[in-house]
Parts: structure tokens; sequence; C-alpha cells
């Protein structure tokens, strides 16, 4: 049994469909009721509450384990739900960390994110870290506002970083799942090309069929609309990344390659799947 955390996600839905698909038991986690594939088992649970994860554990063998937001919060005990997977009798943890760890570390969330790896290490446990970049994902903060007036507004429009796909952190978490090959691995996931937000904006465009517009906001603009959905200190951390990535948030990673045996996917690839989001 293999049990998915932030099941219903933009990674955690791929990769327990890739799971099963592979022909794995697979308990999928959410915080909310959810529809997952067949065969698949479902159980709603909070990580911010490992008490609560022992039915999900019950007979697992590895866990992929993505931390819902609560648990980067100050105060939070991540590392409790490594003891909880241990004590259950999990073998294997695929984590998914941040690239932050290695460019940015003094933060607090990677100061806490950190914290965590290092937990893993010492847990006894096998364990594979994946340290992604941005998301291409991302994109859909927006999806409104292309379907509502055919414009994009975002900050530094002319300053990209190397997005990721996170259908690949999927099969890279798959892979060290169910691969002995890569335990104690660190992989460092970006996509194939650095990309511009006007760049981005030009590939929703090209995959609509029709204009839509780049509209530049300036760094307090944009702060102001990302607090709605997170904290202040994290916008910042964000912003500061967008606006001034250091070369080792520019460097395009060989990992996704190097475990998939394939280039990493495109932004254009990402689009060409998700347009029903845009349109």
């Amino acid at each position: 049994m293999i049990v998915v955390t932030g099941a219903t996600g933009n990674i955690g839905r791929p990769l327990t469909e890739a799971l099963a698909a592979a022909g794995q038991q697979v308990t999928a986690v959410s915080r909310h009721a959810a529809v997952v594939p067949d065969g698949v088992r479902h159980v709603v649970a909070d990580l911010a509450e490992p008490a609560g994860l022992e039915p999900a554990l019950a007979g697992a063998k590895a866990l992929f384990l993505l931390l819902s937001g609560d648990l980067h919060a100050a105060g939070a005990h991540p590392a409790d739900v490594l003891a909880q997977a241990a004590a259950a009798g999990v073998r294997r943890v695929v984590l998914l960390s941040t690239l932050g760890v290695a460019t940015r570390p003094f933060g607090t969330t990677r100061v806490a994110m950190r914290a965590l790896e290092d937990a893993l290490r010492e847990s006894g446990l096998d364990w594979t870290i994946l340290r992604p970049g941005g998301f291409a994902s991302n994109a859909l903060w927006w999806a409104e506002s292309v379907r509502a007036r055919q414009v994009v507004a975002a900050p530094f429009g002319d300053i990209g970083v190397p997005v990721v796909d996170p259908a690949d952190i999927a099969e890279v978490a798959a892979a060290g799942l169910l691969d002995d090959r890569h335990t104690g691995a660190v992989y460092e996931l970006t996509g194939p090309a650095v990309i511009t937000p006007r760049g981005q904006t030009a590939a929703i465009a090209d995959a609509l069929g029709s204009p839509v517009r780049f509209h530049e906001l300036t760094r307090a603009e944009a702060k102001a609309g990302m607090a709605r959905s997170m904290p202040g200190e994290l916008a910042d951390d964000t912003l500061d990344i967008l606006g001034s990535p250091s070369p080792a948030e520019l460097r395009v990673s060989p990992d996704v390659e190097r475990v998939l045996g394939r280039a990493p996917r495109s932004f254009a690839d990402w689009v060409a799947r998700n347009m029903a989001a845009f349109r």
C-alpha cells in the first residue's frame, strides 16, 4: 500500500493515477471528500493532526508527503507525521520539499522545511527528497482574468524561471516510491527552459488561438493579491525569487531527465493539457 497525501492537488492527483495505473494499492489522503480513481481507497485526514492519519497508514509501505499550508506555520510540527508513519510500519517516504531550501535557506518556511528534511534523513526510513522550483500550474492564478478579459496580470513580465510541470513532479515521485535506486537521492526539479510571464502569456494565447494581453503589476499590487491566499512573508519570498532569481534559480536541472529518461515537459505542454481552465 502506498499513501499519497495532498492527493487531490496538482501533484497528488496525477501521482495517485499513475500509481493506480501501475497496479499499486493506493490510499489517497485529502482534507475533504473527493473523487478518486477506481480501486483507490480514500481517507479524509488532516496532516496537522497526525494521530488522525492512523487509518490511512495502516498496512502502508510507502508515503508521499506533501505538507498542507498549516504545517508551514509557526508552531507546527510536521516531523510528527514522520513519527506516525514510522510507527505504522512505513518503510519509505518521498518528501516534496522546495528548491528554496538550497537557494534561499534562511526564510522561515525554508528553515522549517530544511528541519523536516533533516528529520527524514535521521528517521531510519528510506527516503527521497524532491525540490521543485516554480510550478507551471501557478498560471492558473490567471485563468479567471483570461476567461473574463483576455488578460494576464503579473509582476516582472520579462524576468523568468524554468517552471516545472506538476505532472513531471508526480512521475519523479512515483519513481521514488517504487524504485530502490532513488533511495537517498535529492532531486531538483525544473522545466526545460526559462520562461517569463510575458512568454507564458504568449503560450496561453497561442493555445487559445486568440489574443491575450499582458499587464505588468507593480510589486505592491502583486503582493496585495497574493496576500489574500498566503502569509505576507511567503508572498514576499515568492516575489523576491520572481523579481530577482539567483543563478541557481535560473539553472535548468537535469534531474527530471535523469530519473524519467526524457526531457521535462514545456510550459506549452502544460497549457495544452489545461486549456479548459482558460476558455
